[in-house]
């Protein structure tokens, strides 16, 4: 009887119901795949087929069907969803299985003003043909559900309101390539797309959100990560948030930096009015982070930093706490606490932390990233001076009030801003590094603003990427993806578009980059070693030796061809300094690996020709570039074998690679059991590193005594970190009992997802 129903077509065409061809479409999707069964997802569609039924009903039937059955056993199904996925993402698109010639479907984006007008200016129409013949659309077969998902809901050029998707994933790789390399010489730059092309659509290499959403579109904004400084003044402040406003709405998550506002009570005008103090203008800065949404690929978040010694800390610890009400609370942004080791020796000898309104300590501020030794001479003499207004306080009252609330909340997070600037590409006495960003893995110079149009300002923007280290078969692979990710992102600076000037002359002068890297938990387990035993530390000295040595090569190359960034000069590299020379040497204390790369002939090169770029690495959470590779996140453990991510799209399981076979190989996150080998292998790659590095902390209440973690131990992990040159703590994770296989997803709201 159900042969006689009909179905509506996705034209709107009726036809006679074919339940043959709807069975063979899920066994296409199923070739090759193993323990996956056809029946089962017929089975589990639950199909009541009615007279008129849609055929994308359908469709998205089987699709759930499929994506519900996969589990730990039967990892394939996610490729199995994938495929249904693609296939009905491909009809939404093109209303066929067969996308149309890369041509033809640019010259109706571009007509749709979807596409950027410059790919019909800049290729002719005998380019797209070659690049049109070596586009391959099997490739979409390699995802797994929760990348088609992400593809789906981020990525793929679309119209947000009615849903309507218009390109293929093929396409978005091929031509984010071509964008980036349009500039190239005619007879070299095919091969260039070509190469790109294949490292991010055989994922090699994983791009960031703004660069695969927004490449190839009108949009040009594709910086992860903004950096902005704001001075101690009303002008300075209402162009630091005209600033957020600006970059929000165009996909970038924002570092502020706001430490050197004053503190309450301070005078103003010779006395004729007092302070208001830090909290209303970072509920100004709050405002602004959540004015816009970004185009609709996600919400604005913003991290604020400020110094631990600053005189309202005590009241600034606690603004994300869920007590107090909104007047004494600013809960939608995170904060970065900002320390030094005169702070930690404090800690260390049971003495007192001295508490100053920046304003009150003239060269205090300053000196606090400049100059560690002119930092504590001004502090011990500040300290002596009864005229200046101060409040004294236990340090270890202070860094337990600290930890405290980073406990609670997971989003207090710590710059250590001495590491920041003596372990740095740039030399603190004239660009010092006075702030992260978002996800606390950008260390960049930055100046104030005076207004929006202020020349003399510096915004610091970083412009990302990562290696999928899984997709590696050995570590000589990298000296042709860098040279192809250096050269891309080094193109995308001068095709990208500044709203604000201190943005432009910032970037072109400094030509600032983060290459990271993902899927590092497979990495380490199909190598067969562990986070917590000290296995992978010869591996993982190995693995960032090359990725930093590969990068400068490269970048130097670049140099020799375009020149040096113009403010090359500002740089520890333009003193023959490398981050071997400065890292820290505890590092050697747990990793004997010696160095197995031409560093010095590299010296003398980058001596003589300089870098293209400032900087070249930083580690990012890539919570959603993850998904898109089928990798692990980042440099993370795992949670669980199978994660889910939550998403506005609905609830996506991910296996980890290669579970069946390597699942006795993985170490899961609450398996490991103390922080200390996770921050000694952060301490290694921060070694090589010359940004900074997105790492957790991670707490399993149930492992200590009345299920309570004792302050002495997070303490203990606090003072571990800073010994080994850790520059930056992010999240603080506890279990809280809830599935080991949910995920906190990430650097929320953050373009530094990557």
């Amino acid at each position: 009887m159900q042969q006689d129903l009909m179905v509506t077509k996705r034209d709107g065409r009726r036809e006679q119901i074919d339940l043959e061809k709807i069975h063979r479409v899920i066994i296409w999707a199923s070739e090759g795949l193993e323990n996956v069964s056809v029946s089962q997802v017929e089975l589990s569609a639950h199909l009541h087929f009615y007279d008129g039924i849609k055929t994308s009903d359908i469709h998205e039937t089987l699709i759930k069907s499929a994506a519900d059955l996969i589990s730990e056993e039967a990892p394939d199904y996610q490729y199995l969803a994938a495929r249904l996925a693609v296939f009905h993402l491909r009809k939404r698109a093109f209303n066929d299985f067969e996308p149309p010639h890369l041509y033809d479907h640019v010259v109706s984006m571009v007509e749709q003003k979807r596409y950027d007008r410059h790919l019909l200016e800049d290729y002719s129409r005998e380019e797209f043909d070659v690049l049109n013949a070596y586009l391959d659309h099997g490739r979409d077969m390699n995802f797994s559900y929760a990348a088609v998902k992400q593809l789906e809901g981020k990525y793929l050029v679309q119209n947000r309101v009615s849903g309507q998707i218009f390109e293929s994933p093929q396409q978005l790789y091929m031509l984010v390539a071509a964008c980036l390399f349009a500039n190239y010489p005619r007879e070299t730059r095919l091969g260039y797309v070509k190469r790109f092309y294949d490292a991010c659509s055989l994922f090699k290499l994983s791009l960031p959100t703004p660069i695969m959403a927004g490449v190839r579109t009108p949009t040009r904004q594709f910086s992860s990560c903004v950096l902005i400084e704001t001075d101690d003044s009303l002008d300075s402040i209402n162009a630091t948030a005209a600033a957020i406003v600006k970059y929000v709405s165009q996909r970038a998550g924002i570092g502020i930096n706001a430490g050197r506002i004053r503190s309450i009570g301070s005078p103003i005008r010779n006395g004729e009015a007092f302070h208001t103090g830090c909290i209303p203008f970072y509920k100004h800065f709050q405002t602004a982070v959540k004015s816009c949404s970004q185009g609709g690929v996600r919400g604005g978040a913003a991290t604020l930093f400020y110094p631990i010694w600053h005189l309202e800390v005590e009241s600034l610890l606690v603004l994300k706490n869920n007590r107090g009400v909104e007047e004494n609370r600013v809960r939608h942004i995170d904060y970065g606490v900002q320390i030094n080791k005169l702070m930690y020796q404090r800690l260390i000898k049971g003495g007192n932390i001295t508490l100053f309104s920046p304003h009150d300590v003239p060269g205090l501020y300053d000196a606090f990233f400049a100059d560690q030794d002119e930092f504590e001479r001004l502090y011990l003499q500040y300290e002596q001076d009864e005229s200046i207004r101060k409040k004294t306080i236990k340090a270890v009252e202070l860094f337990g009030l600290m930890m405290s609330e980073r406990a609670s909340t997971g989003r207090i997070y710590v710059q250590n801003v001495d590491h920041c600037n003596t372990h740095s590409p740039f030399d603190p006495s004239v660009a010092p590094v006075k702030q992260s960003n978002l996800c606390l893995e950008i260390a960049l110079p930055t100046k104030p603003l005076n207004d929006v149009n202020d020349p003399e300002g510096e915004i610091a923007l970083c412009t990302l990427s990562a290696f999928n280290l899984g997709a590696l078969e050995n570590l000589d692979e990298l000296e042709e993806l860098s040279d192809l990710i250096v050269r891309a992102l080094d193109s995308l600076l001068d095709y990208q578009d500044y709203p604000i000037p201190a943005a432009r002359n910032a970037t072109m002068s400094r030509r600032t980059l983060g290459v990271g890297v993902t899927n590092f938990a497979y990495y380490l387990a199909k190598h067969g070693v562990k986070y917590s035993d000290g296995s992978a530390n010869g591996l993982v000295h190995r693995t960032f030796e090359a990725i930093q040595y590969y990068l400068l090569k490269a970048s130097n190359q670049l140099a020799k061809e375009v020149g040096a960034c113009p403010k090359f000069n500002e740089t520890t590299y333009a003193k023959g300094l490398l981050p071997i020379d400065t890292y820290k040497r505890d590092v050697d204390s747990y990793c004997e690996e010696p160095l197995h790369y031409f560093w010095e002939t590299l010296r003398e090169d980058i001596r003589e020709f300089g870098l293209r770029n400032s900087t070249l690495t930083a580690l990012m959470p890539c919570e959603t570039s993850s998904q898109i590779t089928n990798s692990t996140n980042g440099i993370e453990p795992p949670r669980g074998f199978v994660s889910v991510k939550a998403s506005k799209d609905g609830i996506m399981k991910q296996v980890v690679p290669e579970y069946l076979e390597l699942k006795d190989a993985y170490e899961l996150l609450w398996n490991i059991p103390s922080n200390t080998g996770y921050l000694q292998l952060v301490g290694i790659m921060q070694k090589f590193v010359d940004q900074s590095i997105s790492a957790n902390t991670n707490y399993d209440p149930s492992k200590f005594t009345s299920d309570k973690v004792p302050m002495k131990q997070l303490l203990q992990d606090l003072l571990t970190a800073y010994k080994y040159g850790v520059k930056t703590l992010y999240y603080h994770n506890t279990r809280d009992g809830a599935s080991d296989q949910a995920d906190d997803g990430g650097c929320e709201g953050g373009a530094c997802k990557l």
